[in-house]
């Protein structure tokens, strides 16, 4: 199975990495999984004040912060894994590299927060959810 795990380095990828973990079924070399990390664009006028190696330079430090425990993480379980850094809204980001990349599963933590916090405020994981056509394995 061809696993997506989105991942941002926060307290709810290690609750994901925990779960992968404890559930046998989801962990293994039979599957092959893709660690994506979305890095925010800088807003545009930052961006042009800013030479294009520094600012790749800076996506790739921001990147690699998410990654390096997870790559730890990996490598302690004996398992090969691909980490892909993008840049752009996460949410987009995310949904479109699940079907481009034709995963099976995405697997995705959640903060959690209730129906009236995500009214005022969104949350890349319902926007994830509206966009994926893949199924999505939501961890709280």
């Amino acid at each position: 199975m061809k696993i997506l795990a989105a991942v941002d380095g926060s307290a709810y990828t290690k609750r994901m990495l925990a779960y992968l973990a404890a559930h046998d079924e989801w962990l293994g070399d039979h599957h092959a999984y893709t660690l994506l990390t979305v890095v925010p664009a800088l807003p545009l006028r930052a961006a042009a004040a800013i030479d294009k190696a520094t600012l790749q330079a800076w996506h790739d430090e921001s990147a690699e912060k998410v990654f390096k425990p997870l790559r730890t993480f990996f490598k302690k379980q004996g398992l090969n894994a691909t980490f892909v850094a993008r840049v752009g809204s996460p949410a987009e980001v995310i949904a479109s590299t699940a079907a481009q990349g034709g995963h099976d599963l995405l697997l995705l933590g959640s903060h959690g927060h209730g129906a009236l916090v995500n009214l005022v405020t969104g949350s890349v994981a319902t926007r994830v959810l509206a966009l994926c056509k893949t199924p999505v394995l939501l961890i709280r």
